[in-house]
């Protein structure tokens, strides 16, 4: 797998804080994932939530409480640890979301592994 396919975006096109979605794949069932910035630091997760099973978000890039400190399932209210996932209030406390492994390298957020083993496990 090239390099480019592993590359998310880049580290400066993500607010601090702040979140965005990203898709792996094509077809009816693709990977989608989101992406949460804090400080240097960023956090990928499979967008889907571990209580219903359904994406988080209702609108586009938006993953967080309003003053983004946590992550926030839209659908049942559930709040998630920006590091970590685990989920510390709403229907599915002490579960998590499921981690998708990034590094930032040279100003950029790039997947840990092969884009075609996440989307063949997570898909």
């Amino acid at each position: 797998m090239s390099a480019s396919a592993r590359t998310i975006c880049r580290l400066d096109a993500l607010e601090d804080p702040g979140s965005s979605a990203f898709t792996l794949g094509s077809g009816p069932w693709p990977l989608r994932g989101f992406l949460v910035r804090r400080g240097d630091d960023v956090f990928a997760y499979v967008n889907r939530c571990p209580h219903a099973g359904h994406p988080l978000n209702m609108r586009p890039h938006e993953f967080l409480t309003p003053d983004r400190a946590w992550i926030l399932c839209n659908s049942h209210g559930a709040i998630f640890e920006i590091a970590g996932g685990r989920c510390v209030a709403g229907p599915c406390v002490g579960r998590a979301l499921t981690a998708i492994e990034v590094v930032v390298r040279d100003g950029w957020v790039v997947l840990g592994e092969d884009p075609d083993a996440l989307i063949a496990r997570h898909a």
